[in-house]
């Protein structure tokens, strides 16, 4: 396509193609080192949620540094910009090719995420920095051409959101399932040098055609460019882009704290998010916008009003239905963002206000929630805020009308707020999420049609919303949050003490899932239940310890939860659990919590950090039976999944000693990736899939449970299964072709995802 230039010259480059690839290039390379280096840093912190929404926040963090650099350029001559800009290029480049650079040892307690901030700082910071500034700036430069369409840049957000996108799902779908760390570290410092020369070619191609002189606002004949940017404007910018971007962690927070901290569900927030700027700075954003707004109420009293309610059954769904509403909730204040945005003269303050936006967004979530609240408060906080601040309208000029100042308005207006308190803190107190009353359901329709018909009125609606979120489940939060010890909160995760009268046991849940159980019964409460059942995989392989070891067997436990293995101790045996969060530690070693650790083994080695750095320290041969039971919620850590992970167990372990790994998942079938791995290492492989009775799982709370056993050689593996006394109980492993062995360097969880309509 020909563009103009200027009087005398020649256009040699398609100027507007050339900075749309530039820009798009650029959000590219962006937006997928974000999922490569959570990436690398897995086997830092382990699979903690936290670990992600911590480095989402560092990325939000530098993008502002890089939206401020790149406005405080506009201050300078044109060719100053140019030279200033690649000389960044040409010294972030220094940290080629993106790698964790040393910081000493993680800190795995309460500074965790300040530890991993300056670790992301060191190692990626100034490549950061340097791609950051790229869509801003390159809009600014584009404006200073002679093309027809630089009175009017933002096309080019478009083209960079269409960039991030790709460059976000490329990952989980195209690197990671069919390439290796390294290849990706090259691929990216290979896009990185290329970025840099395209940027040089822009700044030639500006300088040749002709830079025109900056635009002023009188430059602008719009009715955008025409408003005033006042500081109330600047205010409402930061507002509407902090909210979805809150919304954007929170969300995240959700759904891999119960599936899988892995790099495919981290970026499905983030994707939706990426989609509703593309689509609000389209030419078809108008009407995206319009029909956002129309919609997004309904989806938070349908979605958000389950906002405090906790979910164990059908996640995947219920996940699914968060990421939607995240979309819709998105598009509406983005959209709004967008027809406020300021003519081209101020477009570096329009995006720099917008990354204050964001990052203070996420700051709530990242670091200021985990630290003030015990449970994920800041989500439905979050949904509040955003039905505050829709621009919705009636749903109907009808309904509008009723809240008017005639009479039915008055009493609509009087009645109506207390009236959905009262229903609230009832239904609070009598609310049951399985098999609800009829008086209930009519109770929570009315509140319902209350919401719809306030629809246009952002405080009643949102006060509506909010006592449907507190009948739904909310009070009964606030009311575990009261309780001493009940509930606590760290970087890797929330930990729910809850005490069954029915079956007289006194649960942990870590997310939506229970992590063990001890009886409430003086008599029982050295017995291990749920998944460590006498007669599980775990439970037989205990029990045969010292038949096969002696009385001295040396034991190993990757992760502690509440405890239970412990009383399968016999006296003289040398037990090590390896513990990553100190706050589970705390919650195992304290008798009036759980008690399994203070009766069976008081004197346990409780090594605190991630299992795979803390083993390597460990010396060879160093254990006789090693179980990995380490959990995020409902899955082990990736990281531990690996083989190099398990070349680590395997240097531990005693000539003759048993490997066992616990892969009971909602979400994942893991059996052919122990299978996988297992074969590669030569080693022998067996699999328990142990099913309680109904009476089993009444009585003793016993649970379904699947341990792999893994050893040197068949030998060893016919030895221990016979100590068991159920040698014919422990079965081959399942392989599938489909599933390679996962790697350090590569591991896809495509393969092995269970059909989410399966969930239980």
């Amino acid at each position: 396509m020909a563009i103009a230039t200027a009087p005398g010259t020649r256009a040699d480059f398609p100027l507007r193609s050339l900075f749309i690839a530039i820009v798009f290039v650029g959000s590219f390379l962006l937006f997928l080192i974000q999922p490569l280096f959570a990436r690398l840093v897995l086997p830092v912190l382990g699979g903690s949620p936290s670990v992600w929404n911590t480095a989402m926040l560092f990325y939000q963090a530098v993008l502002l540094l890089g939206y401020a650099y790149a406005h405080a350029l506009q201050r300078l001559p044109f060719k100053a910009q140019a030279a200033i800009h690649l000389a960044l290029f040409a010294v972030a480049a220094l940290w080629l090719p993106i790698g964790i650079r040393a910081l000493g040892g993680a800190d795995t307690g309460d500074a965790a995420a300040l530890w991993l901030l300056q670790l992301l700082a060191l190692s990626i910071g100034p490549l950061f920095l340097a791609v950051s500034a790229q869509a801003p700036l390159m809009q600014a430069w584009f404006a200073r051409s002679p093309d027809p369409a630089a009175a009017s840049p933002f096309f080019l957000y478009a083209a960079s959101n269409a960039g991030s996108l790709l460059g976000l799902l490329a990952y989980p779908f195209l690197l990671e399932p069919f390439t290796a760390l390294p290849f990706q570290q090259m691929f990216w410092t290979i896009g990185y040098l290329a970025l840099m020369a395209l940027v040089a070619l822009g700044a030639f191609a500006i300088l040749k055609s002709g830079v025109r002189p900056p635009a002023t606002a009188a430059d602008s004949a719009t009715a955008e460019g025409r408003r005033p940017v006042t500081w109330k404007r600047r205010l409402h910018w930061v507002l509407l882009a902090a909210v979805p971007s809150g919304l954007m962690l929170s969300t995240t927070t959700h759904i891999t704290t119960d599936i899988m901290a892995m790099p495919l569900l981290w970026v499905l927030p983030l994707a939706a998010y990426l989609i509703s700027f593309i689509l609000v700075f389209s030419s078809a954003g108008p009407l995206a916008t319009r029909i956002a707004v129309w919609i997004a109420p309904i989806a938070l009293l349908v979605f958000g009003g389950a906002g405090l309610l906790t979910v164990s059954q059908s996640a995947s769904v219920y996940g699914l239905a968060s990421i939607l509403l995240l979309l819709v909730v998105a598009i509406a204040l983005h959209g709004t963002l967008a027809n406020d945005r300021p003519a081209a003269d101020r477009l570096t303050e329009f995006y720099l206000w917008m990354s204050v936006g964001g990052v203070l967004g996420g700051l709530f979530p990242a670091l200021i929630a985990p630290r003030i609240f015990d449970w994920v408060y800041e989500h439905p906080i979050l949904l509040l805020a955003a039905a505050l601040l829709v621009p919705a309208k009636p749903l109907t000029r009808r309904i509008g009308n009723l809240w008017r100042g005639n009479r039915l308005g008055r009493l609509l207006r009087i009645l109506t707020p207390p009236l959905v308190l009262a229903l609230g803190w009832w239904l609070g107190i009598a609310f049951m999420a399985v098999d609800t009353p009829p008086l209930q359901i009519a109770a929570i329709g009315l509140m319902g049609l209350l919401a719809a018909i306030s629809i246009g009125r952002p405080l009643m609606f949102s006060w509506i919303l909010l006592n449907l979120m507190l009948a739904l489940g909310g009070w009964q939060q606030i009311d575990i949050s009261t309780i001493d010890h009940a509930r606590q909160r760290s970087f890797f995760g929330i930990y729910t003490v809850q005490n069954s009268q029915s079956t007289q046991t006194r649960r942990l849940l870590h997310g939506t899932t229970m992590h063990g159980a001890q009886s409430l019964e003086p008599a029982k409460s050295r017995m291990p239940l749920t998944y460590y059942a006498p007669t599980s995989g775990i439970g037989l392989a205990m029990q045969s310890a010292p038949l096969l070891y002696g009385e001295g067997a040396r034991i190993g436990v990757v992760g502690l939860g509440s405890g239970s293995l412990a009383c399968y101790a016999e006296t003289g045996e040398d037990w090590t659990f390896f513990e990553i969060d100190p706050l589970m530690v705390e919650l195992a070693t304290d008798p009036r919590i759980f008690s399994y650790v203070s009766q069976c083994q008081p004197h346990a080695r409780i090594v605190v950090g991630d299992a795979r750095l803390k083993l390597a320290e460990e010396p060879a041969a160093r254990f006789d039976l090693l179980a990995v039971d380490a959990f995020s919620s409902d899955a082990i850590p990736l990281h531990l999944l690996t083989r190099e992970a398990f070349e680590s167990y395997r240097h531990t372990l005693s000539p003759g000693g048993v490997l066992m790994v616990h892969v009971s998942n909602r979400f994942l079938d893991l059996e052919p990736v122990v299978a996988a791995i297992a074969k590669e290492l030569g080693m022998a492989a067996r699999v328990r899939l142990y099913m309680p009775s109904l009476q089993d799982r009444a009585d003793y709370s016993y649970n379904p449970s699947i341990w792999i056993a893994l050893t040197a050689d068949e030998a060893s593996m016919t030895r221990f299964t016979e100590a068991t006394g159920h040698s014919e109980e422990w079965l081959p492993l399942r392989h599938d072709k489909a599933v390679p062995a996962w790697t350090d360097g590569f591991a896809s969880v495509l393969p092995v995802l269970k059909p989410f309509w399966k969930d239980e």
